[in-house]
């Protein structure tokens, strides 16, 4: 059932309310590829009036989070295997350029906060908590991306995985994985020896590889 997760900021219009808390659904993969979203439900989901879920609806859709077709079906996107690929490959592009700008500001501090949220990461995996995994393998990336200082750079990020959100919950479902996987750890070791390349390595290979199994 699509609701928010904490009582609404009063400073926050109903739109705005929405728009976020369905963002982070979809990006924490929560809702599977093709389920579809109707205005009546989610007014009744969050107590509004249609304006307001439409206005957000809208909003997610100029986003790529949302796909509207031409009948007015609004659904999460079903990607295509040269979708897929697209995507990783900007993950490619941009997350290994967001890694190496971050490198000349990853102190001590930032290193044990990403090693912590690995943990997590990899408690996720034994649990097979697919939504908890999603979100703490996004915040990972997004804790070492803020380094960088490249707001730009990160929103665009962002705007894929939340065209991705989807897509990784599906993925993860069809992965039998024990173990959490090795290259969070390849980042941190490339950040404590301050070896760029290896840095590069390790980030396009864990934002690529799971991703193109599902483009092959």
């Amino acid at each position: 059932m699509l609701a928010t997760s904490r009582p609404p900021d009063p400073g926050t219009s109903a739109h705005d309310r929405i728009y976020r808390s369905l963002r982070q659904q979809i990006m924490h993969g929560e809702l599977p590829p093709g389920q579809a979203l109707t205005l009546r439900g989610l007014a009744r989901s969050y107590g509004v009036s249609m304006t307001p879920a439409r206005e957000a609806l809208r909003r997610l859709a100029a986003e790529g989070a949302l796909t509207l077709s031409a009948s007015g079906r609004v659904t999460t996107p079903e990607l295509s295997f040269e979708r897929i690929e697209e995507l990783a490959t900007l993950r490619a592009l941009i997350e290994t350029e967001l890694a190496s700008r971050a490198m000349p500001r990853a102190h001590l501090a930032l290193i044990e906060r990403l090693t912590a949220i690995n943990m997590a990461n990899a408690e996720a995996v034994v649990k097979h908590d697919a939504v908890a995994y999603i979100r703490t393998n996004l915040e990972f990336h997004r804790t070492l991306y803020l380094r960088a200082q490249a707001p730009a750079m990160l929103a665009i990020a962002e705007t894929v995985w939340l065209q991705l959100g989807p897509t990784m919950r599906a993925l993860y479902a069809r992965l039998t994985r024990a173990e959490p996987p090795q290259h969070h750890r390849m980042i941190i070791t490339a950040l404590k020896a301050g070896d760029e390349p290896a840095l590069r390595l390790a980030v396009r290979t864990d934002v690529t590889q799971g991703l193109r199994h599902l483009a092959t």
